[in-house]
């Protein structure tokens, strides 16, 4: 009998299982991937974006191009209903809802930005993940730059340059060395702009930056971005923000224009309302990716709070929400699957992580690799290559590469794409009999 998997989410986890599920089960099981968008997103290109090292459309693939014998269904989600083995979403223009079947259910939606912790950050910051974010950043910063080349204000010419990255993890050490360098290589065509009118401030409340690697590394990192300009400011969080300032906990009134915030990550709100166990916000899971409770609802990625040994208490017992685990979960998941549809047993979930790596910009990174560690270039081009490999689709590998020699032989484009509404309502004509609502739509 075929098996009906339903997988919700079509990022790094869901894409993955959904692929690994198909090479072992083959016509023993019908596959369907619900996802927002009708793409992948490879999330660790988002600051090259934003930066202008690559264009946006190379750093996505059509999950169509991506899944063979697999259906796609771009939709969103809204609820689930495991005694009737249902998920309910809304699809089309007219936003219908839909009702889809499963034998097995997989959550993989990853994870999403809260940042109301911090009064008016998520009014005026930009966040890092998506598609669109890294988009809308570069075309603020040319923005930016466009407009203090030709200002006569003194004091909004200079909070209009400062430009505040918060958050030290790989998000924001990554995102801030991007835009540094998309400013440093963009300034000769703003002849009223001086190299020493720019400020980019790094803010993060630990003591160090890149936490997750090796202090050694952390403190090359450190170094370097400060030799180029960035400033970094350690144990400094964010008590306020408007469109015009920031306000930190060591009572500096930052006068700013661009606000980046890499912190506040949080589960997927779409889990919030599901009749799971959840804990810290996340799915609560096995070691075999079983949600508790139930013996056909898994997950796996950002969203799911997976168990590294029995008993796990501690932070570092859980799997980290890293694509790296996200992929290697995904393989796991898809063993597991296979041996639940021929009743054999479960193997638990165990992997040890193989290293990390950074771009700090300007052709220089970190990584720490099989135990081995890596500093500058040879860091940076270890980065390059890993993530080539990592990309999922030889056409987006090679879009990304030719992109990267591209970035290495010409100039950083400075054209400022923006998708604007001309206004706020639009008048729509209709013909009698057409259909303009439906009961239950939204």
């Amino acid at each position: 009998m075929v098996r009906r998997v339903l997988i919700l989410g079509g990022g790094f986890a869901g894409l993955y299982a959904a692929r690994n599920i198909q090479k072992l089960m083959g016509h023993d099981v019908e596959i369907e991937v619900v996802n927002r968008e009708n793409y992948f997103v490879f999330q660790p290109l988002l600051p090259e974006i934003a930066g202008g090292a690559i264009s946006a459309i190379n750093a996505v693939s059509p999950l169509r191009f991506l899944t063979k014998a697999i259906s796609i269904r771009k939709a969103e989600i809204d609820s689930i209903d495991p005694v009737a083995q249902t998920v309910t979403v809304f699809q089309g223009v007219q936003r219908r809802p839909t009702i889809l079947n499963y034998d097995d259910l997989v959550i993989a939606v990853g994870s999403g930005s809260n940042l109301s912790k911090t009064p008016g950050l998520s009014e005026h910051a930009f966040t890092m993940k998506t598609l669109s974010d890294a988009q809308r950043l570069r075309a603020h910063i040319i923005e930016r730059l466009e407009h203090a080349d030709i200002t006569r204000l003194p004091e909004v010419k200079k909070g209009t340059l400062t430009f505040s990255v918060i958050g030290g993890g790989f998000s924001g050490v990554e995102t801030v060395g991007e835009i540094k360098e998309l400013i440093d290589r963009s300034l000769r065509y703003y002849p009223n702009i001086c190299a020493s009118e720019i400020r980019v401030v790094l803010l993060e409340f630990s003591e160090r930056i890149l936490s997750e690697m090796p202090e050694s590394l952390a403190k090359y990192a450190h170094a370097n971005l400060e030799k180029r300009g960035i400033e970094i400011q350690l144990g400094v969080g964010v008590v306020e923000a408007t469109g015009t300032q920031l306000v930190t906990s060591a009572d500096e009134v930052i006068d700013t224009r661009t606000i980046v915030a890499t912190i506040g990550n949080t589960p997927s709100a779409i889990i919030a309302n599901m009749p799971l166990h959840l804990q810290h916000g996340r799915i609560l899971v096995d070691q075999d990716f079983r949600a508790k409770g139930y013996e056909n609802i898994w997950s796996i990625g950002d969203c799911a709070l997976i168990p590294m040994q029995e008993n796990s208490g501690e932070r570092e017992n859980f799997a980290p929400p890293t694509a790296q685990f996200a992929v290697r979960e995904a393989a796991h998941l898809a063993m597991n699957l296979k041996a639940a549809s021929e009743q054999m047993p479960l193997k638990p979930f165990q992997y040890k992580s193989k290293g990390a790596l950074a771009s700090l910009g300007a052709g220089c990174g970190v990584a720490q690799v099989f135990g081995l560690k890596f500093t500058g270039r040879v860091a940076w081009l270890l980065w390059r290559v890993y993530y080539i490999a990592f990309l999922p689709g030889m056409q987006t590998r090679i879009s990304v590469l030719w992109n990267w020699l591209m970035d290495g032989f010409s100039r950083r484009s400075v054209v400022q794409i923006t998708a604007q509404n001309n206004s706020e309502t639009r008048h729509v004509l209709y013909r009698a009999g057409d259909r303009i609502y439906e009961n239950g739509s939204r």
